[in-house]
């Protein structure tokens, strides 16, 4: 894929390549007893984290739409720079979008993130429910009208109840959209989110093989998805390699319906 033309691969090809990474905003993470002698680095800045993020560019390049957890908006632990742009311009994603959850000033800019190829006709952000603030989702659509693409970003709560209250609020923006994806960190099981039966009404989610994500270095749980409406069948799901944080990231390549590719290439001009 030539990076002077985005969007050539999609619209050629009628396939979109997505992946999700909960970055851990570039801390080299591949023991549980790295928690804590490495956590000073969720605070502090470290002199190989540039080196990390332009090593983690190099495999996000290979993708059309790329969602991101954990990533910092640019504060003194990441010596300020922006994760974000940083991967979008090293990747040469021409369309980002940041969604800054948790704000601590210099500190720590806890954010989302989502880089594109094309150009969204729409970008909207959600502050989702929460005992503790600081979780959120971005809403990107592509196209318009009934047949267009709608994907979330998401990263949700680590206990059971706000993520249920989560899922309920997705479940409500979801409802009435038909082709759908929604990736990120979710912190639960395939088998939790079929269990919640408002979110699965609403998405009508078609099965995807789940994959272990956690932890990177001895996966023993899926924690990561990209989770597609039944309008659409992933036509490849795998899980990459470890790229430093404590989960792996997830692709996927998706043929897109004729009616929705219709509708982005006409938003695309």
């Amino acid at each position: 894929m030539s990076l002077a033309d985005p969007s050539s691969s999609l619209l050629s090809s009628g396939h979109l390549r997505i992946l999700t990474f909960n970055l851990q905003v570039g801390i080299q993470t591949s023991a549980y007893h790295h928690y804590f002698t490495r956590g000073w680095q969720h605070l502090l800045p470290h002199p190989h984290r540039i080196r990390r993020l332009a090593l983690m560019s190099r495999v996000l390049s290979r993708y059309d739409v790329v969602g991101l957890q954990e990533a910092d908006g640019g504060s003194f632990r990441s010596n300020s720079v922006n994760q974000v742009e940083y991967l979008a311009a090293q990747a040469g994603f021409p369309h980002h979008y940041q969604q800054l959850n948790r704000n601590l000033g210099r500190v720590a800019q806890h954010s989302n993130g989502l880089l594109s190829r094309l150009a969204p006709d729409a970008v909207e952000q959600y502050r989702l429910p929460g005992m503790l603030p600081g979780r959120g989702a971005i809403h990107a659509r592509f196209g318009s009208g009934p047949e267009a693409l709608h994907i979330f970003v998401a990263h949700l709560a680590l206990s059971q109840r706000g993520r249920s209250r989560q899922f309920d609020y997705l479940s409500e923006i979801i409802k009435p959209l038909r082709h759908v994806v929604v990736m990120g960190d979710l912190n639960t099981t395939p088998e939790q989110i079929h269990a919640h039966e408002r979110f699965r009404t609403s998405l009508d989610l078609q099965p995807v093989r789940p994959l272990l994500s956690y932890p990177a270095w001895q996966p023993r749980r899926a924690l990561d998805h990209i989770l597609v409406s039944r309008s659409m069948a992933a036509a490849e799901v795998q899980v990459l390699d470890h790229l430093f944080s404590d989960h792996l990231p997830i692709a996927v390549d998706l043929p897109l319906p004729l009616e929705c590719l219709d509708t982005i290439r006409n938003a695309q001009g």
